[in-house]
């Protein structure tokens, strides 16, 4: 399938400063630094990683909601990367973002109407009835009543504030939509209802997902590839099933052994302790040299402390960044 969006060579550095006030010494945090992915129309692509590693940050660049510092994001093969905000305004129809706070992403002091209306009118709509139909179709949609649009946020549970928060963003009937972190914030009960409605709305509206969590177990259950980041790197891309059975890197390896089991056996344990790593994430602000995750890699060899791995593809269509593969 052709890609709808793609990204090359993608970096955001942010500025810091570090010391004491008059001795203050300036650096870059390399949130994003050197990723390459693709999208396809209709798919979800899933991408997992520890806090911190640059998932969201990666979401925010490839719909142009922070500004990358460098690389290139091409939208339906047009590159986008520096397009002025104007010319970018009919392309921000087609891209949105489902926010992970539920309680925080909505204005305490809008009715629900006017929330989920609000970027209809941005993009030049008028508030009248066939706009406010366009309202009452989107929280039909969800799986909201009718009569919640006339209701304040505060008046609804998580679940459904996260519902009001799906129909904000796909009233404008976008072709791919950001879900960072949606349902991390939410119980577990809600959570599914949350992936299945996602699920259903993305055969009903041709959507594409990029779906950015911690939970592998919701990763697996919607998604059609997985990408694991580390550090600001993509680590290894695969087919869920792929993934999953025959994980390459050894993060990969380590983040699926610690996904819960209902009837862990001697093969689990065995897997799991296997996979099992040491230590902290180092710091953002000062990556370690060569292999990112060389200082907690139980199979560390020489090379990785000294030289970055590249991205090879030693099995169709699972990519990985690893000497240790391309050592084998």
């Amino acid at each position: 399938m052709s890609a709808l969006i793609e990204a090359t060579a993608l970096e955001k550095h942010f500025a810091f400063g570090e010391g004491r006030l008059l001795s203050r010494r300036s650096g870059r945090l390399r949130a994003v630094d050197g990723v390459s992915l693709r999208i396809a129309h209709g798919e979800t692509l899933g991408l997992v990683g520890e806090s911190g590693c640059g998932k969201s940050t990666l979401g925010r660049l490839l719909i142009r909601l922070i500004e990358p510092t460098a690389g290139a994001i091409f939208f339906e093969g047009e590159e986008i990367t520096r397009r002025p905000t104007k010319a970018l305004r009919e392309k921000r129809r087609a891209m949105q973002i489902i926010f992970q706070d539920p309680y925080g992403a909505l204005n305490p002091r809008m009715r629900v109407e006017d929330i989920i209306m609000e970027p209809l009118l941005i993009h030049g709509a008028k508030s009248d009835g066939p706009t406010r139909q366009k309202v009452s179709e989107m929280l039909n949609l969800v799986g909201l009543p009718r009569h919640a649009r006339d209701r304040f946020p505060h008046e609804f549970s998580g679940g459904q504030r996260q519902r009001i928060g799906i129909a904000r963003a796909l009233v404008l009937r976008p072709k791919l939509v950001v879900c960072d972190e949606p349902v991390s914030a939410l119980d577990v009960s809600v959570q599914a209802q949350i992936v299945n409605l996602l699920q259903d709305l993305q055969g009903e509206l041709r959507l594409t997902y990029l779906f950015i969590a911690h939970d592998l177990s919701v990763v697996k259950h919607i998604s059609n590839r997985v990408a694991v980041m580390y550090l600001g790197k993509i680590v290894e891309v695969a087919e869920k099933r792929e993934l999953y059975a025959k994980p390459l890197h050894p993060y990969t390896q380590a983040l699926i052994a610690a996904v819960p089991v209902a009837h862990p056996g001697n093969r689990a344990s065995a897997r799991a302790a296997r996979a099992r790593v040491s230590g902290d994430v180092p710091s953002a602000l000062h990556p370690p040299a060569g292999c990112r995750f060389h200082t907690r890699c139980p199979y560390v060899m020489t090379i990785c402390r000294a030289e970055e791995p590249k991205i090879t593809e030693p099995r169709a269509g699972h990519e990985v960044a690893c000497h240790l593969v391309g050592s084998s």
